[in-house]
């Protein structure tokens, strides 16, 4: 894989997966970071027409002495507290008094010995202030992560001046249409609002793909063709490829672990029932609790995730590759969702023998994984 950066040249218009037109809805909102449907499209115009090729991302890249890779923050913490499934936490009073819907994941608790309620003051600047925390985290802190299943306190604040709670902030634009020979907007198709993307100095998009692409170059991307810088960056794929050798060695341990979700999670059915196709944690992973004698316990004891990631897709002519219709929305479990298993275990989806494997091709359901590690036994 060849990493690059993605830097705007200006605003971006990155549109949400909501149908849109001026006659129907006067707000056109914007999604960010874009999804890989999104990248795909913008780097196909640098590539042969019909050339497949795979990306790993995006996440977001900070220039500061250097480049450093930033992932989407893990879901599963209370400020700075890991939480852990109620069955993993034995000791836990909660045992006693939480009634489990066995048909769901296990209950979310935090460790019998994490900080109490009044430690939590340590939060509080000296101005009264509440302290930042970072949605997304550098490279330096997954690793650890990796490491240790820990994120120690500290590495939660925001540096200054970084933007790492939200590196970009959101423009409104309005745009009118005037009736021909008078001062007043139109009264059909006159008036709509849409909301633009500018990332903050410093900040770029990053991706990983397996084509070798002459840069610097630009090309267009997102709404109204705003153009961004395409530069190579190995230092990227040096810290991206040491993420994933301790990754896939958690994986190769075995016993308790926790998958971490970095880019949206697509998950298909893997059998042709009707119905909904799109879940928060893949189809093929089964519960590890049962609610009678007849079910196979499998390894997913709970998650941490939060509202999905909304993604418009559509469907490509075989004849005519330029010409396309839109396809059912798919709803994405979001970056940063937290599985925990009681043992690792693969996604169907990364056979490249089956038709899902197109949504890794394009950059969904990356995952890295941590050894389950309890803070009494670190």
């Amino acid at each position: 894989m060849y990493w690059y950066k993605l830097t705007p040249l200006d605003i971006l218009m990155l549109r949400d997966a909501k149908p849109f037109s001026p006659q129907e809805r006067a707000w056109a909102g914007s999604i960010f970071p874009p999804n890989g449907h999104t990248i795909v499209g913008a780097l196909r115009g640098l590539l042969p027409e019909k050339q497949d090729f795979n990306i790993i991302g995006p996440f977001l890249c900070y220039e500061n002495k250097g480049n450093n890779l930033y992932l989407p923050r893990p879901l599963g913490f209370v400020k700075s507290t890991p939480l852990v499934p109620l069955a993993w936490e034995t000791e836990s009073h909660l045992h006693n008094v939480v009634l489990h819907d066995e048909t769901q994941p296990c209950p979310l608790v935090k460790p019998v010995n994490s900080l109490r309620e009044d430690e939590e003051d340590e939060f509080i600047k000296g101005d009264g202030s509440e302290s930042k925390f970072r949605q997304y985290l550098p490279y330096s802190v997954v690793k650890t992560y990796l490491q240790t299943g820990q994120i120690e306190q500290q590495h939660w604040m925001v540096t200054d001046g970084s933007y790492e709670n939200q590196p970009w902030t959101i423009e409104t634009r309005s745009h009118n249409a005037i009736e021909q020979g008078t001062r007043q907007v139109k009264d059909a198709d006159g008036y709509f609002v849409e909301n633009g993307i500018r990332l903050y100095p410093g900040w770029s998009l990053a991706v990983g793909i397996d084509e070798n692409i002459d840069t610097p170059t630009t090309l267009r991307l997102g709404g109204e063709g705003h153009r961004i810088i395409l530069q190579r960056c190995d230092e990227l794929g040096e810290q991206w490829a040491s993420l994933q050798q301790q990754s896939k060695a958690n994986f190769e341990h075995g016993g308790k672990s926790i998958a971490y979700l970095v880019t949206p999670g697509a998950f298909e059915r893997k059998d042709k029932l009707e119905g909904s196709i799109c879940r928060a944690y893949p189809w093929e992973w089964t519960l590890a609790h049962t609610v009678n004698r007849n079910q196979t316990p499998g390894h997913l004891v709970s998650m941490a995730t939060e509202k999905p990631v909304l993604i418009s897709c559509r469907f490509r002519e075989k004849a005519e590759a330029s010409k396309s219709i839109p396809a059912p929305q798919v709803f994405a479990a979001p970056p940063g969702t937290l599985y925990y298993l009681n043992q690792p275990q693969v996604l169907f989806q990364d056979d490249e023998k089956t038709k899902v494997n197109k949504w890794r091709k394009l950059g969904y359901s990356e995952l890295l994984w941590i050894n389950y590690k309890s803070e009494g036994n670190n």
